[in-house]
């Protein structure tokens, strides 16, 4: 319990219905708990979904197995260079570790929060092969620059699209843009979730066939094609090292609902934000960036910052918001602050100024579905009695 016994209002929880329950409920009955029916219909209506069928959907066991097939399916390996952002969570860099080539972090614009397009051109050396755009918050970076830059000097584009569904950027949905590859998130706290979980998502049928055969141990056939009835075979080949990343079916039967409610889920996010944004104009703060105006922010996050003449401190707020009962979050603390990073790459808090600058202004208020009008106005009265 909270300040005047009102019960602690989390940083997020996930909405799961009677639907989705009933369909984990119908796995478990049908056999089928890993890798099955309803993994391969749940990368069947995400394709549906975002309204492409050129698109190849790939379910794997989290986002980051998912970038970390897609670097692998375009070719990065020891000695390559892959740029990313400071200003988001260690996934997104370490998967290019795996691969043994090296991250080259950059600086975020100030006013997105999104990577920098003239901070990843100016990181260009000739070993660069790739970039990691992350669609930061669930507003999508200016990927008509990246773009730009990346058809000029040959770089793959991997979208780290963890914040983004269901995104809208320049008229069309993340995961329909021109890149690579684009991997969502579905874990406890995203905007859809089957608890853990993720989704590639690309155009290049070769490279979807790599990521398919390497989420299960490099085999050439999964055991849904193997130990289908109308269609039995016991065969298979190993035809590389692969890893174990699949997607369960127990966990496909939460997505083929939460899919359903996207949309919805979104709008009632934005409605918190636009409820939020509302309440603190004329508090000392910086509110949100928000998207074009024919585009879609998805809302994963609600981070505010707080204007320099603020009269309290970040770190003072989050204490009197938790003394309040309302937890938050902080998203991120940079790489170039973590010791790994950091102590590798010899980085500084003067080499990412803009990130630095955020980092310790920033924190992540609580948005999602569940959130009731009165857990909005308790959050709203909260910020402002600390900041008045």
């Amino acid at each position: 319990m909270s300040d005047a016994g009102r019960p602690f209002l989390p940083f997020a929880l996930p909405e799961i219905g009677e639907e989705e329950i009933a369909e984990v409920v119908d796995s478990l009955k049908s056999g089928w708990v890993t890798t099955g029916p309803k993994a391969r219909r749940f990368e069947q209506d995400f394709v549906a979904f975002l309204g492409d069928l050129s698109l190849h959907a790939v379910a794997v066991n989290s986002a980051t197995a998912g970038l970390h097939l897609a670097l692998e399916a375009v070719g990065i390996g020891a000695g390559d260079e892959v740029i990313t952002t400071t200003h988001t969570f260690t996934a997104t860099a370490e998967v290019v570790r795996y691969l043994g080539a090296d991250v080259t972090l950059v600086d975020i614009d100030p006013a997105t929060l999104n990577i920098d397009p003239a901070a990843v051109e100016a990181a260009i050396t000739p070993r660069t092969k790739a970039v990691i755009p992350v669609h930061y918050a669930g507003l999508a970076a200016d990927m008509a620059a990246i773009g730009d830059i990346a058809r000029r000097h040959g770089l793959a584009v991997v979208e780290d699209a963890a914040h983004a569904l269901p995104t809208i950027h320049g008229g069309r949905l993340v995961g329909t843009l021109d890149s690579a590859a684009t991997v969502f998130s579905f874990y406890a706290n995203k905007t859809i979730t089957t608890g853990e979980g993720g989704m590639l998502v690309t155009r290049d049928a070769a490279l979807a066939r790599r990521a398919q055969v390497m989420r299960l141990h490099g085999m050439s056939r999964d055991a849904f094609d193997r130990f289908r009835a109308d269609r039995p075979s016991w065969y298979y080949e190993i035809v590389a090292p692969g890893f174990k990343y699949n997607l369960t079916d127990i966990a496909a039967a939460l997505g083929l609902h939460q899919l359903k409610k996207a949309r919805a889920f979104q709008a009632r996010r934005a409605a918190i934000a636009d409820a939020y944004d509302a309440a603190f104009a004329g508090l000392p703060v910086i509110t949100p960036p928000r998207p074009a105006e024919a585009d879609l922010h998805a809302w994963h996050l609600y981070v505010l910052r707080l204007a320099d003449d603020a009269p309290i401190g970040r770190d003072a707020l989050i204490e009197r918001l938790f003394a309040a009962g309302i937890g938050c979050s902080v998203h991120y603390i940079p790489l170039h602050l973590q010791p790994y990073w950091r102590d590798r790459y010899a980085l500084t808090p003067a080499m990412f100024p803009h990130s630095q600058h955020a980092y310790e202004r920033m924190l992540s208020l609580p948005i999602y579905t569940r959130m009731t009008d009165g857990d909005v106005a308790r959050v709203v009265d909260a910020v402002s009695a600390s900041l008045r």
